[in-house]
């Protein structure tokens, strides 16, 4: 009986915790799934280490090119400025280009609202 037992618990797939998903999630959809960059071209958003200027260039606008045929490319872009995301090309902006714009969000913010700057710099 207890051969049994074991063999029937080691026939059965184990059981996997769903992962746990943010609320906004779970209501629309994770954006992500819809990326291009997810079904090809995934190493022309990251540099490899040491990657010579002309060739980082050439890599980034490829990326994008692929980035303008994206469909969720605006959520990317908002992904990778709230976060910041420090690497790569997102939403079709390398890292230098999302610190211009963050830095613009900022300088609005403080325009507009006294005290709403820092808010901006504590989100990204």
């Amino acid at each position: 009986m207890q051969a049994a037992a074991v063999q029937s618990l080691q026939t059965r797939p184990a059981a996997v915790p769903k992962p746990r998903v943010p609320a906004r999630e779970e209501e629309e959809g994770p954006w992500h799934t819809e990326a291009v960059c997810r079904r090809d071209e995934a190493g022309l958003f990251f540099a490899p280490s040491k990657e010579p200027t002309a060739a980082r260039l050439a890599r980034e606008e490829a990326a994008k090119r692929v980035c303008a045929r994206c469909p969720v490319m605006v959520a990317c872009r908002e992904h990778a400025l709230l976060q910041p995301e420090p690497y790569g090309v997102w939403g079709g902006l390398t890292a230098a280009e999302r610190r211009v714009v963050l830095g613009r969000r900022r300088r609005r913010a403080a325009e507009l609202l006294p005290g709403a700057a820092e808010q901006v710099a504590a989100a990204g």
